[in-house]
């Protein structure tokens, strides 16, 4: 089932300001896990420049 199919009753249901809420709320999970994606690799990347900073 197409998730527009699912919202439709709930926005008649529950009102269109909880749906808006919602999806945008949704939509920033999905960001904020690219953006801790994104800040790991950064870690790992520095890991081997830190072990050259560390040793001298």
């Amino acid at each position: 089932m197409n998730p527009i199919e699912l919202w439709i009753p709930l926005i008649g249901e529950y009102g269109f300001p909880i749906m808006v809420t919602l999806y945008l709320l949704h939509r920033l999970e999905k960001k904020l896990d690219r953006v801790t994606e994104a800040v790991e690799n950064l870690s790992e990347s520095y890991r081997p420049h830190m072990n050259k900073m560390n040793r001298l």
